[in-house]
């Protein structure tokens, strides 16, 4: 029988062309996660100059009409449909730009550009970030090479927002290359949004490649144990010595920065400038970096309603069950089976312990000695945005203890350096009751149902229904009395009699 392929996924792409680069990503699928397939960039800085001239630059014109054919050619090849451009600020804003867009409608027929507001600009920034973080409440900065959106967001609700010249492009040549005249220009820009005032107390999240440059840096200067910056957060004095610091660097210390990207060396003092005078106009008391903004936001108004209202880390896990896992009836059956060992947990703890046993089976088609690792690194580092950095270590540290990987194993370690020492244990008894649930089901919700656990004072109680095809064999007790353990208890199995009464 000849090979057939698995059905394909449908395809959607969508170029980014901004004042400093020009970006094609191709989504597949509809999800809430949205799952990029091919990401290319191109550095063009259409906007250089603009601040002087009103015109985009002629070098980055001429190349930016070859890499958009290319970009068309990849979008057909891969049957991206729909492939469509958004065009920012360096376009919007220049004299040329309608001429460059002319000149784009010719080399692209058939392919819908869009030239955006700041206002659409902010909107589509603000929704792709939603997409990962829902519940954000404070203010979100998108900085691209000509302008900085900002966006007032209440409890995942897009509040006001205002657009201003503060790219970091076009704030280097408003300022003559001057960081300390480019403090005063952008602290009177944003004094002039009396509702950023807003984010007192709350958290401020920001979207850009100059931001994340940032993130990149003061991930490489403290070591963090996730080279991840969608979610990388850090308080509001890290982030002012952080912007303090880059903003009076000579070039020289900058380069050898560790983790400073070469192609954002000229970027990097004037992000940190608009970064240290947002933290001072905003007063809030951290700061969340996003790896999700603009095209993120294009993609999310793709989905369907009922899609876009998941819960973002629930669904990572579906999918991720979809991919990888057997039996998809068993881990509504694995949250019931585990709830007496977390009574009275919080709302938050219960919703990871809810993702974690719909992952709790996505090693199943790994090799066996290799299993733990590979699942605990395949959660750790999966692509979606909608795990923050401790439901990732959380979720990454349970499935290894699922898979019955040893606690002391060095390829746990950045888990456990991103969770405090309770939030690990119960991490810890939660992949382990998964190993017990496991062993006792072969990953089967018809086995499972012969099988409960009860608390009893000071014991853990595996009680099993008689001619349930369960029984309390050697490897069973071993992990039972593990799972007690964890918990301070002592293990006993016995038989169900409430059931067999029945």
């Amino acid at each position: 029988m000849p090979f057939a392929p698995p059905p394909s996924l449908p395809r959607c792409g969508v170029v980014d062309l901004g004042s400093n680069s020009v970006r094609l990503v191709v989504y597949e699928g509809h999800t809430r996660n949205p799952m990029p397939i091919f990401n290319e960039k191109a550095v063009l800085r259409l906007g250089r100059g603009l601040q002087t001239t009103g015109r985009l630059n002629e070098d980055g014109m001429a190349q930016a009409l070859t890499v958009m054919h290319r970009y068309h050619a990849v979008a057909r090849a891969m049957d991206a449909r729909p492939f469509e451009v958004l065009a920012t600020a360096a376009v919007r804003d220049a004299s040329n730009g309608p001429a460059f867009v002319a000149s784009l409608r010719e080399r692209l027929p058939g392919v819908p550009i869009h030239i955006l507001s700041g206002l659409e600009e902010a909107a589509f920034a603000s929704e792709g970030m939603l997409c990962g973080i829902p519940t954000a409440d404070g203010v979100l900065a998108d900085i691209g090479g000509g302008s900085l959106e900002v966006v007032r967001l209440i409890d995942g609700r897009r509040g006001l927002s205002q657009s201003l010249p503060l790219g970091v492009i076009r704030l280097a040549e408003h300022s003559g290359g001057d960081p300390m005249r480019a403090r005063i220009i952008a602290e009177q820009e944003l004094l002039s949004v009396p509702w950023l005032a807003e984010g007192a107390g709350r958290d401020l999240y920001l979207v850009g490649g100059a931001w994340r440059a940032l993130a990149r840096i003061h991930m490489a200067q403290t070591s963090y144990p996730l080279s991840m910056v969608h979610h990388y957060t850090i308080g509001r004095d890290e982030a002012r010595n952080l912007a303090g610091l880059l903003s009076t660097s000579t070039r020289k210390v900058l380069e050898r920065l560790p983790g400073a990207p070469r192609r954002r060396i000229d970027d990097l003092p004037f992000a940190a400038v608009a970064l240290r005078r947002l933290l001072r106009v905003t007063n809030v008391r951290r700061v969340v970096f996003s790896a999700s903004g603009l095209r993120e936001g294009w993609f999310m108004r793709r989905m369907p309603r009922d899609i876009q209202d998941q819960d973002p880390m629930l669904s990572a896990a579906w999918e991720m069950a979809a991919r990888h896992g057997r039996d998809p009836s068993l881990p509504p059956a694995l949250v019931a089976w585990t709830q007496p060992l977390f009574q009275g947990e919080p709302e938050g703890s219960f919703r990871l312990r809810e993702a974690m046993c719909w992952m709790s089976d996505i090693g199943s088609h790994d090799h066996p000695e290799f299993r733990a690792e590979q699942a605990f690194l395949r959660v750790l580092r999966q692509p979606g945005v909608g795990l923050d950095h401790h439901a990732r270590a959380y979720l990454a540290l349970a499935v290894a203890l699922r898979y019955e990987a040893e606690s002391d194993a060095a390829f746990l370690r950045p888990a456990r350096l991103l969770l405090d020492v309770e939030t690990a244990n119960r991490a810890e008894v939660l992949g382990i009751a998964l190993r017990l649930a496991y062993t006792l089901s072969a990953g089967t919700k018809d086995l499972l149902a012969g099988t409960r656990l009860r608390i009893e004072g000071s014991r853990l109680v595996l009680l099993l229904r008689e001619n349930s095809g369960v029984f309390a064999g050697e490897s069973v007790i071993r992990r039972l009395e593990r799972l007690a353990q964890a918990l301070g208890l002592e293990a006993a199995a016995e038989l169900d009699l409430a059931t067999a009464a029945v």
